[in-house]
C-alpha cells in the first residue's frame, strides 16, 4: 500500500507509542514562527524552544494557553469599530490559528458579527485597502491554463472542505471583485469554530475572473484583474478548469459555490454538483434556515407549516432557493406538488413573477403565475405588486431577499393582519443596512403580532412591557453541519434529502428555546454536531456516503465519531523531524 503524504510540506501529524498526537516540522526558526497553522507564539515550552531554533526569537516568559487568550482579548476589547475588531481578528489567525478559534470558540456569539455577517461586508468593500497577508488560493483569467500547476503550490495536501467565490453577488451589496476573498475565508473559519473541520483541511478561493465596476477596474490599488468578467463559452471553460485541477489535487474536497449572481449560481450548481460533491449556499444554505425558521414559526402559532401562504420578495439566488425550499417542506408537510406551488407567490422588481415577464430566467419559470391564476384577484398594473399580492393572496408569511432598505411598508404588513393576528416576517437581507424592514418597526405596526427574523443581528425588542424576542436567520446555522457531515461521510453528492435534513436538524434544535424561531448563536457548536450527525445518516441513506467504516454505525456510534473528529483549538507538542 502506498505511503499516505505528509497533511502539509511543511509538517504531518503523528501519534507516539501511548497514543498521543504530536506534530512533526520540517521547518524551524522565524520560518516556523510564520506559518499560523505551527505557530505557538509565547506558548512554546523551553524544549521546544531549543529543538526548534526559536531561542531568542521570542519573549522568555513562556506563557499559559489562558494567558494568551486573556491577553489576546483585552486587546481585542480596546478596538474602536466592528471593522478595527475583524482586522485583528484576521491578523491574528494569520499569525497563529489555534489561538484565533480559542478565542473565537470563547466568544462565539460575541464575535460571530464580526468575523462574518454584517461586518464581512465592509471588509470585502475594502479587501484591496486593506490587503495585509496571503491567506487561500487565487485563480485569475491570465492563469486558467496553468490552475493544476498552481495548486500544488498550496502547502496542505488535504484539503477537504473548499469555498469558491467569484464575487459577483456579495450579500446584498453586488459585485466587488477580488474583494470577495474575504467571504470565502469568513465563511471558513466558521466551518472551523463551528463545524469542527481542521483549519489545515480548509482552503479559501478566489475565482477572479474580472468585474463589471468600471471604478475597481480604475483603481490602480484594486488587486484582481481589471478588466470585464467572463462571460458565456469563456466562462464555463474558466470553471471546468478550475473544477478538473481541483478533483484532481484534493479528491476528498467538499466544495461550496458562494456568492454567484442569480442566474450563474443555478447553473454552476447544476453544472457542477454530480462532477464534485457540491453546493451553493445561498440557494441551498439560505432555503434550508429559511425553511427551518418558518416551521418554527409554524410551531410557536400551533399551525401547520402546510396552513401558512408564503411570500418572498426577491427572485434571485436566495429568494428562489428559498421558494423551492419551502414547496419541497410543504410537500413534506402532506401537500401534493400543486397544493404547494399554489401557496407559494415570488415577487421581483416587475411585481408578481407572471408569464411573459421580460427576463425570466429557467429557476424561476415553475412560480410564474397565469392570468387564469388569479381569478378573483384585484390589481391595478400590468402585475400586482407586492401590496395587491399580499391582500388577494391572504398572505401569512413575507420574506424578504432584496436588498433594498425600508421595502417593507407599515401598510403592507398591516394588510397581513387581516389574515392571521401572528403574522411572520423574515427580512433576511445582509447586512443590516439594507435590511427590508427594522425589526422594531415590525413589532410596532403589528401590536407585538408578528413573529420576526432578520438576516443581520438585531437586539430583541421592548415593547409595551413585553419583550419580543428576533431571530437571525444566519446560513452559519446550517453550512458549518452540512459540510462537517458531508465530509465525515465523504460523500460522493451533496443531495436534496442532505439540505432537507439540515433544515429539519435545525428546527428540531431551537424547540427547546420556546418562542425562539432560531437559537442563540453560542450553541452554534453543538447545532451543528447534530447537523453533522443527521446528514451524515441522510448521506448513507441516500447511498452517496464514500466513508465505508461509518455505514453500518447507529446515530450514538456516528455521533460518538463526529465529536472525536471535531477539531479542537489546543496546542500538540512540536517536534523536529
Amino acid at each position: 500500500m502506498p505511503k499516505s503524504p505528509p497533511v502539509s510540506r511543511y509538517y504531518d501529524v503523528k501519534r507516539d507509542p501511548e497514543g498521543q498526537r504530536y506534530i512533526n516540522v520540517q521547518v524551524t526558526g522565524l520560518a516556523l514562527l510564520q506559518n499560523p497553522l505551527l505557530n505557538k507564539t509565547t506558548a512554546f515550552t523551553p524544549t521546544e524552544r531549543r529543538e526548534l531554533e526559536l531561542e531568542g526569537l521570542i519573549p522568555p516568559h513562556t506563557s499559559t494557553f489562558e494567558e494568551q487568550k486573556e491577553r489576546t482579548y483585552l486587546r481585542y476589547l480596546k478596538c474602536s469599530t466592528d471593522l478595527e475588531k475583524h482586522e485583528y481578528l484576521r491578523a491574528l489567525q494569520d499569525r497563529n490559528e489555534v489561538l484565533f478559534y480559542a478565542i473565537l470558540e470563547d466568544h462565539l456569539e460575541e464575535m460571530l458579527p464580526i468575523i462574518y455577517t454584517p461586518t464581512v461586508g465592509e471588509a470585502v468593500r475594502n479587501y484591496s485597502s486593506n490587503y495585509r497577508y496571503p491567506r487561500g488560493f487565487t485563480v485569475s483569467t491570465g492563469d486558467i491554463d496553468r490552475v493544476e500547476d498552481m495548486l500544488e503550490n498550496v502547502t496542505v495536501n488535504d484539503v477537504r472542505m473548499i469555498v469558491a467565490t467569484d464575487s459577483s453577488a456579495i450579500l446584498g451589496i453586488g459585485d466587488q471583485g477580488f474583494g470577495g476573498m474575504a467571504i470565502s475565508i469568513g465563511k471558513l473559519s466558521l466551518y472551523t469554530a463551528a463545524g469542527g473541520v481542521g483549519p489545515d483541511k480548509t482552503l479559501p478561493v478566489e475565482l477572479d475572473v474580472g468585474t463589471n465596476r468600471q471604478d475597481l477596474i480604475d483603481d490602480p490599488l484594486y488587486l484582481g484583474v481589471h478588466h470585464p468578467r467572463l462571460t458565456g463559452d469563456a466562462y464555463d471553460e474558466f470553471l471546468d478548469a478550475f473544477v478538473e485541477a481541483v478533483a484532481q489535487r484534493y479528491p476528498k474536497a467538499i466544495l461550496q459555490w458562494e456568492d454567484f449572481s442569480r442566474g450563474t449560481a443555478f447553473r454552476v450548481l447544476e453544472r457542477y454538483r454530480r462532477v464534485i460533491p457540491s453546493f451553493n449556499d445561498d440557494i441551498q444554505g439560505t432555503g434550508a434556515m429559511a425553511l427551518a425558521g418558518l416551521m418554527g414559526a409554524a410551531r410557536i402559532k400551533g399551525e401547520a407549516l402546510s396552513a401558512q401562504v408564503f411570500v418572498i420578495v426577491g427572485a434571485g439566488a436566495a429568494g428562489i432557493g428559498v421558494a423551492m425550499a419551502i414547496r419541497q417542506g410543504l410537500q413534506a408537510d402532506g401537500l401534493s406538488p400543486d397544493e404547494a406551488n399554489a401557496r407559494v407567490f415570488v415577487v421581483d422588481r416587475h411585481g408578481l413573477l407572471m408569464d411573459g415577464q421580460p427576463d425570466l430566467e429557467p429557476q424561476q419559470e415553475s412560480f410564474v403565475r397565469r392570468p387564469g391564476d388569479l381569478a378573483g384577484w384585484t390589481y391595478a398594473g400590468e402585475y400586482p405588486d407586492l401590496y395587491e399580492v399580499i391582500v388577494n393572496a391572504r398572505a401569512t408569511a413575507l420574506l424578504g431577499f432584496t436588498g433594498v432598505p425600508g421595502l417593507f411598508r407599515q401598510e403592507t404588513v398591516v394588510a397581513m393582519l387581516e389574515h392571521t393576528p401572528r403574522p411572520i416576517v423574515f427580512p433576511l437581507s445582509n447586512p443590516s443596512s439594507h435590511v427590508e424592514a427594522r425589526p422594531a418597526d415590525l413589532i410596532h405596526w403589528t401590536g407585538g403580532g408578528a413573529i420576526i427574523a432578520s438576516g443581520s443581528p438585531f437586539p430583541d425588542v421592548d415593547y409595551e412591557g413585553k419583550r419580543y424576542p428576533v431571530g437571525q436567520g444566519n446560513n452559519a446555522f446550517i453550512f458549518p453541519g452540512l459540510g462537517f457531515g458531508a465530509v465525515a461521510s465523504r460523500a460522493r453528492e451533496i443531495t436534496d434529502g442532505m439540505v432537507m435534513e439540515a433544515a429539519r436538524t435545525l428546527a428540531e434544535f431551537t424547540e427547546q428555546y420556546g418562542e425562539r424561531v432560531y437559537p442563540p448563536t453560542r450553541d452554534l457548536r453543538e447545532l451543528s454536531i447534530q447537523v453533522a450527525v443527521n446528514v451524515a445518516l441522510q448521506a448513507i441513506r441516500d447511498g452517496v456516503c464514500a466513508e465505508r467504516r461509518i455505514r453500518n454505525m447507529d446515530r450514538a456510534q456516528l455521533e460518538a465519531v463526529i465529536r472525536d473528529r471535531a477539531w479542537q483549538p489546543r496546542y500538540l507538542p512540536l517536534k523536529r523531524a
